[in-house]
């Protein structure tokens, strides 16, 4: 059965969502995450994907706060990203309550610190995001598209270790208009990761899509904040 894992992303410690990664499309749908996340939990969630959009933007850990009351007042397992950059980094998030972090564009920008962290946590604590535009690597935020090609990205990393990969697809990410499916079956079939599909969901029909593609888990967000998926209708997906 796939994983739902629902999407807080934060900014001035807000919960927001924004549309392919810009920032000025920025709308705030809660001013306390932590009231989201309890919804989520009340609802049999049992996963969280936290975003420190300002974080990301700046190139350090900004939100640690938010991420301590989601983690206290909770029990979700939650994954954070976001402005990763540096061994304390790390150690904030992993002391304020995240079992997993995100690591997006230090793995491009400093592979060898990226890889120490793989050694050093191990891979089920250490997530590759791995966000593309035309199946190229973005990073910064998704300010800034590489050269590099999204597949042998993700295979290079899978053979250093790393096991679980979140993929988003920008063109998709907040649009509401489907996720990139024949990408994640083309990711699927050639690399053996955990993938998580992230960008596109709007509705409950993409997710049985994407379990019907055999991708292990998916993160969503703007389709519950905007009501086009009632938390009521994931049960199916949910073992209680």
């Amino acid at each position: 059965m796939i994983e739902l894992i629902p999407a807080i992303d934060i900014i001035e410690g807000k919960c927001v969502r924004l549309t392919q990664g810009d920032y000025d499309t920025k709308k705030v749908y809660n001013e306390d995450p932590l009231e989201v996340a309890k919804m989520f939990e009340d609802h049999g969630i049992r996963r969280l994907h936290v975003v420190d959009l300002d974080g990301a933007r700046k190139g350090r850990i900004i939100n640690y706060r938010i991420l301590e009351r989601l983690a206290s007042h909770t029990d979700l397992v939650i994954d954070f990203g976001g402005g990763l950059k540096q061994d304390q980094d790390l150690q904030i998030a992993f002391e304020s309550g995240a079992q997993m972090v995100t690591g997006g564009s230090i793995a491009v920008k400093n592979p060898d610190v990226f890889l120490s962290w793989i050694e050093k946590y191990g891979s089920q604590r250490i997530i590759l995001g791995a966000d593309a535009k035309d199946k190229k690597i973005a990073i910064s935020g998704w300010e800034e598209t590489t050269e590099k090609e999204l597949i042998p990205f993700i295979a290079d990393y899978h053979q250093a270790g790393i096991q679980k990969v979140i993929c988003t697809d920008i063109s998709r990410d907040g649009m509401l208009e489907g996720p990139a499916v024949a990408l994640y079956k083309e990711i699927h079939e050639a690399v053996p990761v955990y993938l998580i599909a992230s960008g596109g969901v709007s509705s409950v029909k993409d997710i049985e899509k994407l379990e019907e593609a055999q991708v292990p888990a998916v993160i969503f967000g703007k389709a519950i904040y905007e009501g086009r998926i009632q938390l009521k209708d994931l049960r199916p997906f949910i073992n209680y």
